[in-house]
């Protein structure tokens, strides 16, 4: 049996029960519980099931579901910015870029994180001030007094000094076909010099952005190993983004 169909007969099992099991699951579709667990595993990756112990239950169903712990008048920037969280360890170094986005992410740090945090936001500088032991560097370049931004070659020269942890990229639009994209060359140029030197990559995008494009090209989605979105992670909007082998928060 071809994977897709598979898939399509896991989350139909979950529309029915309450959890599904490997054991059951394999018996089922004739395959191994190693197949089983592989497919529950990329399901949940693309933000579609909860794996559990055993097995999965629907994403709606698990209590620890991030989407309904929140209060329905956050705004869409502050539900992204604690989604942010769990992805943070002492000791850190990471890239933040330009965008509002990126300093709701910044806003939701707790006050005993350790961090470098390497930036071309000057907008961050007063958010990161109150945090005692996170370390800011600042990027040279030309200042953008609309964006508050650091841009130009040397901002992107500056940038690929450094190797990072994690790069929380703020963005203009994405799409399955181009990937993402940037409404300025110079906002763009800085993305790609941040991906270079990042073990992993963090989209962080609204709802409005995904499946629109821009006029500079950044990077397809394989360049991408998560995606934060204020949507819960199974939404059909955030569909076309997915079995990209990015996961879906």
């Amino acid at each position: 049996m071809i994977k897709e169909k598979r898939f399509e007969l896991i989350l139909s099992s979950l529309r029915e029960k309450d959890m599904v099991t490997y054991a059951d699951l394999s018996m089922g579709l004739t395959v191994s519980e190693d197949t089983i667990r592989r497919d529950i595993d990329y399901l949940h990756k693309n933000g579609l099931l909860s794996k559990v112990k055993g097995g999965a239950i629907a994403r709606e169903k698990n209590p620890l579901n991030f989407q309904q712990r929140l209060g329905h008048r956050t705004s869409e920037k502050e539900i992204i910015g604690k989604k942010a969280q769990h992805l943070l360890r002492d000791g850190m170094t990471i890239f933040m870029d330009g965008g509002s986005t990126v300093c709701a992410v910044a806003e939701q740090f707790i006050g005993t994180l350790s961090l470098k945090v390497i930036t071309n936001n000057l907008a961050l500088v007063p958010i990161l001030s109150g945090f005692k032991n996170i370390e800011v560097f600042i990027l040279g370049g030309a200042y953008n007094k609309e964006t508050e931004t650091n841009v130009g070659s040397k901002t992107c020269e500056d940038a690929m000094q450094y190797v990072v942890d994690l790069y929380f990229m703020g963005s203009c639009a994405i799409s399955k076909d181009f990937g993402v994209t940037s409404n300025e060359e110079n906002d763009g140029a800085t993305k790609k010099s941040m991906i270079k030197g990042s073990k992993k990559v963090i989209l962080l995008a609204n709802s409005q952005k995904i499946g629109t494009e821009e006029f500079f090209s950044v990077c397809g989605l394989d360049a991408l190993d998560i995606i934060i979105t204020e949507l819960p992670s199974n939404d059909p909007r955030l569909d076309s983004l997915r079995y990209q082998n990015v996961t879906i928060i």
